[in-house]
């Protein structure tokens, strides 16, 4: 590997001091940030504005903020961007970590779809495929994805329909199923335990696109053989890591 270039590492390190506050800076908050020489400062911004990485604030003399060429970059970096793939190579990641299958899902009315799947090395696992469609009431993914979506959305989609069991422990209530939608928004994650398949518990987790919004779940399912508290405690730890890991890929800038 190559060495790194300080003025390219500088001129980033400008860049990404605009993703803070309101979007804008002056030379000297970028000196006192950075701990930069004014001059260096001052030849790195007016690179930056000759390229139309950083334009003048109007109205606001000695200010900048982000040009269009950052935009032009983003939104072809955006265009590249494949859920589905990105959501294999994380649900790759998390399974080498876990060795339990990890599963991406999206939600179409009122089931998920799964776009991503990965198994466990286990004998015995979870048996699925990527494209397999489950009611959402049924599942944590699926749990994930309706508790995050606008209440008068999620009452479109579930008020007056009736809910079939997968397994004896699944909600079929509708009442039940908004308070445990509500109980998922609170602590952002989701459990299912043995409803949509008698020997499986899982947890799930929400990952967002550039916007912020919820676009997927990513869940670990694991055998009731090898599901305990501690297990329990851990799984949820990783998927919540997984799925801010995808959405970071999707463009989510998670805040601090």
């Amino acid at each position: 590997m190559g060495r790194l270039v300080p003025a390219v590492t500088r001129s980033l390190d400008i860049l990404e001091l605009f993703l803070e506050g309101d979007g804008t800076l002056s030379a000297p908050d970028v000196t006192r940030k950075l701990q930069l020489p004014r001059t260096t400062v001052h030849e790195l911004l007016t690179t930056l504005a000759a390229r139309s990485y950083v334009v003048p604030v109007p109205d606001q003399p000695g200010r900048y903020r982000l040009g269009v060429r950052t935009y032009q970059l983003g939104s072809r970096y955006a265009e590249q961007l494949d859920l589905a793939a990105e959501g294999q190579q994380v649900a790759r990641e998390v399974a080498e970590t876990c060795d339990e299958t990890v599963h991406v899902a999206i939600l179409e009315d009122t089931d998920v779809i799964y776009i991503a799947k990965v198994d466990s090395t286990h004998a015995v696992r979870m048996v699925s495929a990527a494209g397999r469609r489950l009611p959402a009431h049924c599942t944590s993914v699926g749990k994930m994805l309706l508790a995050s979506l606008p209440e008068a959305e999620l009452e479109a989609r579930i008020d007056g329909r009736s809910f079939a069991a997968m397994t004896p422990n699944s909600i079929t209530d509708p009442d039940e199923l908004r308070t445990a939608l509500a109980q998922i928004r609170e602590r952002g994650l989701a459990f299912e335990h043995r409803e949509s398949n008698p020997d499986v518990s899982c947890v799930a987790a929400p990952v967002c696109d550039s916007a912020g919004r919820v676009v997927a779940a990513l869940s670990i399912s694991v055998p009731m053989i090898r599901w305990n508290g501690a297990r329990e405690a851990e799984l949820a730890e990783l998927a919540a890591k997984g799925a801010a890991d995808l959405s970071v890929r999707l463009g989510h800038r998670i805040r601090s």
